[in-house]
């Protein structure tokens, strides 16, 4: 293969990222749009680059070590990455590679004023834009100063910043290699950016215009304000004007400077808005050609636009497809489902094939689309109350779509409101015990059922049989008596917080009176491992070996365990807590994420902790303080309503609505824990046919599986075709660049993410708020935490989070608080915290980064708001207040 050093901009499209990178590739697909003024100029490939790398052989064992350094080992970075950047720098470009590039530059004329530009391989990606990781140099004249600045573009490529960026990436610096753009000099009267997309809302619709004087250095630096203006339908609908003191301005000899303007032009606007509204037309030209939005750096010189980059919008949360053109409004159901992580595709795909209602994918995460039912004036008050009291910023952000008349257009009444399968979920029963039993004993039989029936299939009769069983797991879910008990239990939690804040003033009652409630299957699985903690707690030689485990991960540690003195009943007591809360895990919506029962030692830590902080029987007796402290409330609260004028009538009808809240309220929890148990059952069944698809060479690796759709893992059974190596290693990005975007509660289907707000004026300055879901008030110290695995906690700690599913219980019975930023008031972890009497207040957006790991906060769980605490002398400890106090 013949190498290229030089290639001009008007040979590359941007097919070539390989050979010129990413900002090379996009500048020849821009010279190639019709009507798009790109700067003459060309690339020296990354051919080059190689070569000169291979010029010193001891750079490639630095490579080897930098691709082992962690990316928050920063000093090593540093050094190491400077270690190279000087080696690359004084390597002596090669005689022919360098006449190779002064012959290009004759062609544009050797002594006229260039930039400068790194263009790496892994940059401009759809799915990562390295904005800023690398070097550009503007205004460089002469042959010899293009070479020198040539060299340090390549070394660029080892700025500290980038290789942390690539770290974080996921990508591996050996494969990356650095090409380099050498492009006339533009000498603008202005110069900025046009997103074609809002940056900050997302909203497709809108254009964002920044703009000032002379290069566009001064706006990247941030040495000035820009002038802002935002451009919808072809028209400027608002716009920032900013007093631009300075600018960058291009020196005749080289280089830049700069340089004060004048009082009287400083709060002129850079651009008019016929030129702002020209300049739109070109990036709506731009993005048609590369077919998702862009972020543009221009320059307006000789009253002509002239684009000196284009690169992805690479922060934009996806669109669902809704295959036609009409406006949609999608709620996200990850909030909801207390998991706002990307599910893998085998693992979204399921969860729309059992889900109740219509699901839409984007970004590996699922929304539902609410937009006949906000059309319909009956279906949406019933929508909008039901969001509001789960979470508050979700319905906001619904109102705030509401209030904007020409986006929803109103239908007429379609019947009755909400989905088919919730209707007639409010017809009364009967306050009996029986109900939940029957209820709960049909999911165990129908679970059983399917373990049994499934053990015989494989091939293409898996798949059938598997999507017969998405009906049967639908029809358990939809049983109308299931939806009755879960809303006859919400219903009355809502009943005795209005009813008893009215008559008696006490707000979030409710919370005391659910404590320990009977049939919450959640709340006793973290309960039922303080009982394993109990096995372990008296033998120091048990203690020691999982201490030993927490630290190396060995998966088969049970079979080590029943070696030791006392280890063949704690291994016993795993065993048994595996067979019933095996199927749990983190995130367990996603089928893909590994089980428990997959992975045990993720519990060890928890284990260890109940070890650490309990005593023998802990278990029985929070769970008996619980009840005692209810049925101490319940009283109470009868007493203090009977001394009410009808008094007694008032206290009846508080008496059968806590009789019903106990009754149904910890029912709650077990259609999650019957679709988890089903779900594990479907997962080692496809593993078993992935097993197989590996053995007959058809699949790589067992688990590339996940990274397939449902139907596609079908296809590829019924047809006996090899799976597309090329299309898992596809996913495996898109997925990695998945996790780095923020899923919205609220969006619609032009992309702008819809910002609830709470809208409360009740709180003490500088409070976090969020949503009261569990009464007290907790002082204490914050663990911020993001990995259950990675939890080491004390006595008092209150758990700082991002969100809380099912699986996180465990952690519960050993803190004193609760703070997310997801979820409403029944989401699970809201329900657990209310059954252990933890002050909760979540939907605390961005509070794992506003709090601090290791500071004092006040969670007040009953009016819903965190307090962060100057530092307390060392000897403070938590404090709390009742949670009925």
């Amino acid at each position: 293969m013949i190498e290229q050093y030089v290639l001009d901009l008007q040979e590359i499209d941007e097919t070539q990222v390989a050979v010129v990178g990413g900002k090379g590739a996009h500048l020849g697909g821009l010279a190639r749009i019709e009507g798009i003024r790109v700067p003459g100029g060309f690339c020296v490939t990354t051919d080059a680059f190689r070569r000169i790398i291979a010029e010193a052989p001891s750079l490639v064992a630095r490579l080897d070590q930098l691709s082992c350094l962690k990316p928050d080992d920063r000093e090593a970075i540093r050094m190491l990455s400077a270690q190279i950047r000087r080696a690359i720098e004084e390597i002596v470009i090669p005689g022919d590679l360098a006449e190779e590039i002064t012959r290009a530059l004759a062609r544009f004329g050797e002594q006229a004023a260039y930039a400068v530009r790194s263009s790496a391989t892994a940059e401009d990606l759809p799915t990562a834009s390295f904005a800023g990781q690398q070097d550009t140099y503007l205004n460089v004249v002469g042959p010899a100063a293009v070479l020198q600045h040539v060299s340090r573009c390549w070394a660029s490529l080892f700025t500290e910043r980038a290789v942390t960026y690539r770290r974080r990436n996921g990508i591996d610096h050996r494969t990356v290699h650095m090409a380099v753009v050498v492009q006339q000099m533009v000498v603008p009267q202005a110069a900025g950016i046009l997103f074609t997309a809002d940056p900050v809302t997302g909203n497709r619709q809108v254009a964002t215009v920044d703009a000032g004087f002379g290069l566009g250095e001064a706006l990247v630096s941030g040495l000035v304000n820009p002038d802002v203006f935002k451009v919808r339908g072809g028209e400027v609908v608002a716009r920032t004007i900013a007093a631009k003191q300075r600018a960058v301005h291009a020196l005749p000899g080289g280089g830049t400077r700069e340089v004060a303007i004048d009082s009287q032009r400083q709060e002129q606007p850079a651009l008019t808005d016929a030129q702002v509204v020209r300049l739109v037309q070109l990036g709506r030209r731009i993005e048609t050609h590369f077919g998702r939005p862009q972020d543009v750096e221009w320059c307006l010189a000789d009253d002509g636009f002239q684009i000196v980059q284009s690169r992805p919008i690479t922060t934009l949360f996806p669109i669902p497809d809704s295959g036609d053109q009409e406006n949609h409004v999608y709620v996200s159901v990850g909030h909801q489902q207390m998991m706002t992580d990307p599910m893998k595709p085998l693992g979204y795909s399921m969860w729309q094939l059992t889900a109740m209602v219509p699901m839409h994918e984007a970004a590996g995460r699922l929304f539902v689309d609410v937009t006949r039912r906000l059309a319909s004036p009956a279906s949406r008050a019933a929508l909008l109350d039901i969001m509001g009291r789960g979470d508050p910023l979700v319905r906001d952000a619904l109102e705030t779509v509401l209030d904007r008349d020409d986006f929803i257009m109103s239908r007429p009444d379609e019947g009755p409101g909400g989905p088919p399968h919730a209707r007639g979920a409010s017809a009364p029963i009967e306050t009996d015990p029986a109900i939940v039993t029957g209820l709960i004993e049909r999911s165990r039989t129908s679970v059983a059922a399917l373990e049994r029936d499934i053990r015989t299939k494989t091939g293409p009769a898996l798949f059938e049989f598997l999507l017969e069983a998405f009906e049967e797991h639908k029809r358990v879910l939809g049983d109308p008596l299931n939806l009755q008990v879960i809303m006859a239990g919400m219903e009355a939690t809502w009943w005795l917080n209005d009813k008893l804040h009215e008559w008696l003033g006490e707000k979030n009652a409710a919370d005391t009176l659910t404590l320990s409630a009977p049939d919450n299957v959640t709340s006793e699985m973290g309960l039922a491992l303080l009982d394993v903690a109990d096995v372990i707690r008296p033998h120091p030689e048990l203690v020691a070996f999982l201490h030993g485990v927490e630290d190396g991960g060995d998966e088969a540690f049970l079979d080590g365990l029943a070696k030791l003195a006392g280890g063949v009943e704690a291994r016993d007591a795993i065993e048994a807590y595996l067979d019933r809360y095996g199927m749990r895990c983190v995130g367990e919506i996603d089928i893909t994420r590994p089980r428990w029962r997959e992975s045990p030692s993720t519990l060890v830590p928890v284990i260890l902790d109940n070890v650490r902080i309990f005593e023998p029987g802990a278990a029985g007796r929070r769970f008996e303080q619980g009840r005692q402290r209810a049925q101490k409330k319940e009283q109470d609260v009868l007493s203090r309503l009977r001394a009410l004028p009808d008094g007694e009538q008032k206290a009846d009808e508080a008496k059968r609505m806590i009789d019903r809240v106990r009754t149904f309220i910890g029912y709650r929890e077990y259609p999650k824990y019957g679709i988890v148990s089903r779900s594990f059952v479907y997962k080692q069944a496809l593993l078993g046919e992935a097993e197989r698809l590996v053995q007959a060479k058809a699949l790589p690796e067992k688990e590339d599986v996940f990274y397939l759709t449902f139907q596609e893992l079908h296809d590829v059974v019924r047809s006996n075709q090899v799976v597309d190596e090329r299309l898992i290693q596809q996913r495996k990005d898109a997925f990695r660049s998945y996790r780095t975007l923020t899923p919205p509660r609220v969006f619609t289907s032009d992309g702008e993410a819809v910002t609830g707000s709470y809208r409360r004026d009740d709180v003490p300055a500088g409070a976090l708020i969020g949503v009261p879901v569990s009464a007290g008030i907790i002082e204490g110290r914050a663990r911020v935490i993001l990995d259950m695995a990675q939890a080491d906690l004390e006595a008092g700690d209150i758990l700082v989070t991002a969100f809380t599913d099912p699986s996180w219980s465990p952690l519960f019975v050993g803190i004193a608080g609760l703070v997310t930023e997801v979820g409403g008031l029944m989401t699970h972890g809201a329900v657990i915290a209310r059954e252990y009497g933890l002050p909760a207040v979540v939907g605390v957006e961005q509070a794992t980064r506003l709090i601090r790991d290791g500071q004092r906060i006040r969670v007040h769980g009953i009016n819903g708001y965190v307090e962060i605490l100057p530092a307390d002398p060392p000897s403070s400890s938590s404090s709390r207040a009742p949670a009925d106090g």
